[in-house]
């Protein structure tokens, strides 16, 4: 049997707003959609087994919402992503999850932080010296972990919220100002809901929203983008008691979906591209109103590297 392909190839013969996934790489395509091509596997029942007719494989879009504005403090943003798509002639459907990078709705919330308010407590001088780092920046830090995981070669911290990442998630990144900094979010879950909450007033459909930061991850190289926030799409699919392809139990499989829904619109969300808003369109999903993304953190008692 062979193997279900995963195609990234350039399908504009099939869409027409379809082409190559370097081009958006690379930051230079004026196009609208990148279309993936993911076979979704389904169970087939006794009477299709000899059935050798083929179904036509699930495909899902990752739809960029281009030529937004800088956002500030007090923007309405679910009206400024509404307009741009209509103006773009998107229109969201029901069971679009919207991916939304965590700095605009930073900016949005008031989260920007000017380093030359900040006076650096001794801590911070300490470490700022460690680290060959602005102290200012380090202040900014401290105030925003409740703890320090490690500080040698590089300030890893446990966030309020408990996300374990570097920096405490402050960046200077896609922030105006030379003396700038952004915060993350103080309730990601809750800033995820609101926006859910007013795309449905705006267009009347029900839209599930993420919102994505680059995070690092222990023991592989690189950032991959990954769900800080989440409102109306499960975080976690699990998939204990169910059984694989050989009809074998899973016992310990519990998918971060949010994650690799955040993970696959990041890939139209460089640093350069100025996209800070994606559309994920064809993922089929249960709408969830409990799931939240602190629910992916893991719990202390089960962290076994926690020291």
């Amino acid at each position: 049997m062979k193997a279900p392909r995963f195609s990234l190839a350039n399908t504009a013969r099939n869409h027409r707003d379809s082409l190559d996934i370097s081009h958006f790489l690379h930051g230079s395509s004026p196009f609208a959609t990148l279309q993936l091509s993911i076979p979704m596997r389904k169970r087939r029942s006794r009477s299709s087994r000899t059935n050798k007719t083929t179904q036509k494989p699930a495909g899902i879009q990752l739809v960029p919402i281009m030529g937004l504005p800088e956002f500030r403090a007090g923007d309405d943003l679910a009206r400024t992503i509404a307009e741009r798509a209509r103006s773009r002639h998107i229109a969201f459907e029901s069971g679009d999850v919207l991916v939304v990078a965590q700095k605009i709705i930073s900016k949005v919330e008031g989260r920007i932080v000017d380093l030359s308010t900040i006076p650096p407590s001794q801590a911070a001088r300490d470490l700022a010296a460690k680290l060959k780092k602005d102290p200012r920046f380090v202040e900014v830090i401290l105030r925003e972990s409740r703890r320090i995981v490690r500080s040698d070669p590089v300030l890893i911290v446990e966030t309020h919220h408990g996300f374990v990442c570097a920096n405490a998630g402050v960046d200077q990144s896609n922030v105006p100002g030379d003396n700038n900094v952004s915060l993350l979010p103080r309730d990601p879950d809750a800033s995820a809901r609101n926006l859910a909450a007013a795309l449905r007033k705006l267009t009347r459909q029900r839209i599930a929203v993420i919102i994505s930061d680059t995070f690092g991850r222990p023991w592989r190289l690189g950032l991959m983008n990954v769900a800080i926030g989440a409102a109306g799409v499960p975080v976690l699919l699990d998939l204990r008691g169910s059984r694989d392809l050989h009809n074998k139990p899973l016992h310990a499989t519990i998918l971060a979906v949010a994650d690799e829904l955040a993970a696959a619109a990041g890939l139209l969300m460089s640093k350069s591209a100025g996209i800070p808003a994606v559309i994920i369109r064809g993922y089929r999903y249960r709408r969830s109103t409990r799931d939240i993304a602190a629910h992916i953190i893991r719990p202390a008692e089960e962290d076994l590297f926690r020291q």
